[in-house]
């Protein structure tokens, strides 16, 4: 699934705003360090540059997506090399983290959506 068509029922975003947010996800993926690592299924690890508002920038993201999509759980932590962004989620969003996750798969990658 690589389209809104992943996007479940629970999610409250009207649809016609759901492109913009993944544009908005897509955009914070493009700005990752690293590959996203996924320690188990359910969960998925992003790391992002340290930079003027970075932090600010994932946290308010994530309490946007949280807002509508309150199956997701995310904690945005400082590091020394930057903001790290992890999210979780219940085993029956698996399908949609796993979408998610191949997003920012394909925004790390050499030639990615960068």
């Amino acid at each position: 699934m690589t389209g809104p068509e992943w996007v479940p029922r629970a999610c409250t975003l009207p649809t016609e705003e759901q492109p913009l947010r993944l544009a908005e996800w897509d955009a914070l993926f493009a700005t990752q360090t690293a590959a996203p690592y996924r320690p188990d299924a359910l969960r998925v690890r992003l790391e992002i540059p340290s930079g003027p508002g970075s932090e600010q920038r994932a946290r308010d993201l994530a309490e946007r997506e949280n807002g509508c999509c309150s199956f997701f759980d995310f904690t945005v932590s400082r590091t020394s090399e930057g903001v790290v962004l992890d999210i979780a989620v219940s085993e029956e969003h698996e399908a949609v983290l796993s979408a998610l996750a191949a997003r920012a798969d394909r925004a790390a990658a050499p030639g990615g959506a960068r």
